[in-house]
């Protein structure tokens, strides 16, 4: 779905009457913005200011805005939410020259721009943008047909856009008001969507991930992580937890190859509340894992088209790789330690020392992400079912305690001492009425472990996602793993590695 310099992408749609026409525009609005040029082409008569006119008012948010064709004014500004718009008409110039005139550059600056007969624009045109071309069929006055081309940079919003509108066309939600919602520090993205029925569902927007650089082995950093690099794994999991009668999303329908979901939407009511941990709830999450963790689940489930999906185990290459996260991002950016080969060597070392009874312990699904963002509480449900899972594509075969330490040591919510401990022996409880066998000294020493493998990762990723990405917001969240990572590295199995962050990173070191 990237584009490239010079490459295009074309979408051709017929549209039956002006109401088509205006969603049409909806769609549209979703992928332009300030700096975008959008060229509308066809013939006098064929609907290119009606659709620029819809454009304007969706972005306005006035769906009353007067828009009347700047075929005498020539261009027409408007002040959007965010941006301005400028709509022109090129028919009355004779060439380039005259933009220069009309004062182009200057009102065209950081605006949507919006051109009919771009032609007589000659090649002052920028290669990075998005044709709409219209054409009036003979079978009819009202429809029409509509070819969609975008050049450079818009080919991928382009392809975007298409595969969005076929989905919810083949899932039955064509014509849904579409409204976004937050996405998550992944390259997912989410609508919830709605028919004039009322009925609801989330739109899942997740594109194949792009195969990074090679950094070990000749594979990249999410091949080895075994992080789901297609919306492939997300299907299979959800339909496997489905199958166990948990509360994963029903799947309406997908497109397996360019990464587009309509899921059942649980709605938005969470595990917290303005307080903080609701305790019922979170034993109730816990519940889910024990009722798991004590059934001999299957490595391979079927996606749903045929094929089946291996689940990748958490093996020790991705704790890991996972681990030197915060070498190479949390120290530099946030520690203000400069870690020489040495220093990094030994923190790997002893981690590996640390982890290998982790990886060599009997496996279980491990959802990885089970914490309080992903859960949603549906109180008219019963049992296990109460406790919607949203976020399980990056799914391993694991030890079962990383997932209760992702709940219990939430980064995102400070999970309060005496909650963390009276939680973890009502989960110790469930697992020893099921199999009277049940270590509970082994799992509090993996739940330790655990625990400070996924507090050094996630301060490298917050980090990550500060430096490189451009997102400080998730920086609030440091202090808090912070105290996750000096707990845990207080049990004995830790001592080697807690001397070496009194050493290297004190600050990590409570009392250091």
């Amino acid at each position: 779905m990237s584009a490239t310099p010079g490459q295009t992408a074309a979408w051709r749609l017929d549209l039956a009457n002006e109401e088509a026409t205006r969603e049409l525009a909806d769609v549209v609005a979703s992928f332009v913005g300030a700096g975008d040029l959008v060229t509308l082409s066809g013939d006098l008569g064929v609907g290119k200011t009606a659709f620029a006119r819809a454009l304007i008012r969706r972005i306005v948010g006035d769906p009353a805005l007067e828009a009347p064709s700047p075929t005498f004014t020539l261009l027409q500004v408007y002040e959007g939410r965010d941006f301005p718009i400028v709509h022109a008409d090129l028919y009355r110039i004779s060439g380039p020259d005259e933009l220069v005139e009309l004062g182009w550059d200057e009102a065209t600056e950081s605006a949507l721009v919006l051109v009919e007969w771009a032609d007589r624009a000659g090649d002052s045109l920028p290669d990075d943008r998005l044709d709409i071309s219209f054409a009036i069929p003979p079978t009819s006055d009202e429809a029409r047909v509509v070819e969609i081309v975008g050049y450079g940079a818009f080919a991928a919003r382009v392809a975007r856009a298409k595969g969005v509108m076929e989905i919810m066309r083949s899932s039955g939600w064509s014509g849904a008001q579409r409204t976004f919602m937050l996405g998550d520090a992944s390259t997912r993205a989410y609508e919830r969507l709605q028919k004039a029925t009322g009925e609801k569902a989330i739109l899942m927007i997740s594109p194949p991930r792009p195969d990074g650089p090679p950094v070990r082995f000749g594979k990249s950093y999410s091949a080895i992580a075994r992080l789901a690099e297609n919306i492939r794994p997300f299907v299979a999991i959800g339909r496997a937890l489905r199958a166990e009668s948990l509360s994963a999303p029903e799947i309406y329908g997908a497109d397996l190859e360019n990464g587009f979901a309509i899921l059942e939407d649980l709605g938005s009511e969470g595990v917290v509340d303005a307080a903080g941990p609701i305790r019922e709830r979170y034993a109730v999450a816990l519940d889910v894992l024990a009722f798991l963790h004590g059934r001999a689940l299957p490595e391979i489930v079927p996606v749903g088209d045929g094929t089946n999906y291996q689940i990748p185990p958490y093996d020790l290459d991705a704790l890991l790789i996972e681990i030197e996260l915060l070498a190479d991002w949390y120290a530099p950016h946030i520690g203000g330690a400069a870690l020489s080969s040495g220093q990094r060597a030994t923190f790997v070392n002893l981690w590996r020392q640390t982890a290998l009874e982790i990886a060599n312990a009997a496996p279980t699904w491990t959802l990885r992400d089970y914490h309080s963002p992903n859960l949603i509480w549906l109180n008219e449900r019963d049992g296990l079912a109460r406790v919607g899972v949203i976020d399980f594509q990056d799914c391993v075969m694991g030890h079962p305690a990383y997932d209760v330490a992702s709940l219990l040591q939430d980064a995102r919510v400070d999970v309060p001492d005496e909650m963390e401990l009276r939680l973890l022996g009502h989960y110790a409880q469930l697992r020893r009425a099921a199999a009277a066998d049940f270590d509970m000294a082994a799992f509090a020493r993996a739940y330790a472990i655990l625990g400070a493998q996924r507090a050094t990762k996630i301060l490298g990723i917050f980090a990550r996602l500060d430096k490189r990405d451009g997102k400080p917001q998730y920086l609030a969240h440091l202090p808090r793993v912070t105290r996750y990572l000096r707990k845990n590295l207080a049990h004995p199995a830790l001592i080697l590695l807690r001397e070496w962050h009194v050493a290297n990173l004190p600050h990590l070191v409570e009392g250091a």
